[in-house]
């Protein structure tokens, strides 16, 4: 059996990745992908079986490096709590808040797939499902930066889940108005002043 032809690949996700983009994910066609990429449907059939697939491997490179810097957020965390260095990881420093909105705007057409194009996909509560990770990996630190003797209280986890809700939605805001990345960061040292964490968590 001969080897598919791999050189059209690039051609349908970039393909793709304009019509989710400039779409709703309901109102996209993968016949439209295709006439766009210059290829037949049975080509695009031959590499994903339906839409959904096709979306799932667009957002793929993005959700991968969520899970990477929540793992090394929460890693990060941990080992900080051992040398009683929290200020460094959980102060929003100038530093801090610019690295967040850089990771952003480096994948900018992820974020904004998953976060203004995915109603109708599996990722539509894209926010939702982001935030109740990350509250379950700091809620498991707090609790044992607690059991330390760290914290002075421990938050109450739906306060944590409802805080962090608003620091990820108005971090995300930028991004979801097109706001240009010198923008992002001006807003985001306005952010950094409006969450102060360590004294929500009590270091």
């Amino acid at each position: 059996m001969a080897n598919p032809d791999r050189s059209i690949d690039p051609r349908i996700m970039e393909s793709a990745k304009e019509e989710f983009l400039s779409k709703s994910y309901e109102q996209v066609s993968l016949r439209d992908i295709c006439s766009k990429a210059g290829v037949t449907t049975g080509a695009l059939y031959n590499r994903f079986s339906n839409k959904e697939e096709l979306f799932e491997a667009l957002v793929a490179p993005t959700l991968a490096l969520i899970e990477k810097f929540s793992e090394q957020t929460e890693s990060n965390s941990y080992s900080f709590l051992d040398t009683n260095e929290l200020l460094t990881i959980w102060e929003l420093t100038p530093d801090t808040q610019a690295s967040i909105i850089n990771m952003l705007y480096d994948n900018y057409d992820g974020f904004r797939l998953l976060l203004c194009h995915a109603d109708g996909s599996r990722h539509a509560n894209f926010l939702h499902d982001f935030v109740d990770d990350v509250t379950d990996r700091s809620y498991r630190f707090v609790e044992e930066a607690y059991s330390r003797g760290v914290c002075k209280y421990l938050i109450d986890k739906e306060e944590l889940h409802m805080l962090l809700t608003a620091y990820w939605s108005t971090m995300f805001e930028p991004l979801i108005h097109g706001l240009s990345r010198e923008k992002a960061l001006e807003h985001s040292g306005i952010v950094a002043k409006l969450f102060n964490w360590t004294n929500v968590l009590g270091f």
